[in-house]
């Protein structure tokens, strides 16, 4: 069985979305980037049991996939999704001393992620998470292409 591509490839998959939230967050470095990409991680999963992770997990990139399950505790019963204002707060309050996240960090992180991430898969997916979890990737385009896939 030949390596999966996202194996091969992490380096230039997790670049290209990084490169992808900066820009969409208005943020100037790569720091800044992963720490409000990684709070949003944060709040998606604490509103999803083990198993609903873990099929979410398996439709990131590899890189996304790691940040996403990195220190999670699975016994912590999940939450209720809440509208995306009040998640939006929860996401600035993690690492409230060092943390630049901008109000629309939940918004450019669905974009960027699916901007790398197969579609179709991605949607199967949230249609297997609890109600909140498709509003929470939800993203307003003009036009879709705006999010198909650019790196394949």
């Amino acid at each position: 069985m030949p390596m999966p591509w996202t194996y091969r490839h992490a380096s230039k998959e997790w670049s290209a979305f990084l490169e992808d939230a900066k820009e969409r967050m208005g943020l100037v470095s790569d720091n800044m980037t992963y720490t409000a990409v990684d709070a949003v991680l944060q709040v998606f999963r604490r509103r999803l049991s083990a198993q609903q992770g873990l099929l979410f997990a398996a439709v990131l990139p590899s890189v996304l996939r790691a940040i996403f399950v990195k220190d999670w505790d699975v016994t912590v019963s999940p939450l209720a999704f809440a509208d995306r204002a009040t998640l939006t707060k929860e996401v600035k309050r993690i690492r409230p001393h060092h943390n630049l996240t901008p109000d629309n960090a939940i918004e450019a992180t669905a974009w960027a992620i699916r901007r790398c991430t197969n579609a179709r898969e991605f949607d199967r997916a949230l249609e297997r998470m609890p109600n909140g979890a498709q509003e929470f990737w939800h993203v307003d385009v003009e036009d879709s292409k705006d999010l198909e896939q650019r790196i394949i």
